[in-house]
């Protein structure tokens, strides 16, 4: 995947869930800027890593990796707009 295409999937994702932060508590805003991955996934993803950067990834990891590259735009996005909506209310 070409670098212009995923930060424009970021931005797709970004307006697309801007209405979102709107929606969170603080409770759930801080629960999601603390999520992780487990690390079984998170060990799959760095493995795919490797093997894209290798030039190693088969067809099927391809599309399992742009899988995981997708949630993580997702939830990044997800995380930003939570670390907003925690920022707002240290303010007074």
């Amino acid at each position: 995947m070409c670098y212009n295409s995923a930060m424009s999937r970021v931005n797709v994702l970004d307006r697309f869930l801007d209405p979102f932060g709107a929606l969170l508590t603080p409770e759930v805003a801080q629960r999601l800027v603390d999520f992780r991955v487990d690390a079984p996934t998170q060990a799959r993803i760095d493995a795919l890593a490797d093997k894209c950067t290798a030039g190693q990834l088969t067809p099927a990891e391809g599309e399992e990796y742009d899988t995981y590259i997708t949630a993580i735009d997702f939830i990044t996005v997800l995380q930003a707009k939570a670390r907003t909506v925690l920022e707002q209310g240290l303010t007074p």
